[in-house]
Parts: structure tokens; sequence; C-alpha cells
């Protein structure tokens, strides 16, 4: 995982263990972050792995970018 990713996820944890108020507006925060964490964690699971590093340069896909 990018460490991006690993952050933003981690802010948003302590995010959600710092809202621990019983009012509405406070539940309905909480309840905002945590689909929101579902949401990265559901997007990271199905998004294809990256292609690994290689110092190889495939010269028909060059092509194809241009």
């Amino acid at each position: 995982m990018l460490p991006t990713y690993i952050l933003a996820r981690d802010h948003l944890q302590r995010a959600v263990t710092i809202l621990q108020g019983a009012d509405s507006r406070t539940r309905q925060l909480r309840y905002i972050i945590e689909r929101t964490i579902t949401l990265m964690d559901e997007t990271r699971r199905d998004s294809p792995p990256p292609p690994p590093a290689s110092n190889v340069l495939d010269f028909a896909a060059f092509r194809d970018r241009l």
C-alpha cells in the first residue's frame, strides 16, 4: 500500500476514536468517517495491483502511449 493511503486511513481511524460522543451530529460524523474508511478499503481491494517496477522499456507499449 502507498504510504499516503496508510497515513490517510490512520488519520481517519483516529478521528473516529476521538468522536465518541452520543449526540446526533457526532454520530453522523463518525458514520461518515467509518463509511469513508470502508470505501477506501473496497477501492484498494478492487483495484489491480501496480505493475512491477522494471528498468526494461517495452517499445510497443511506449509507441502506443504516443
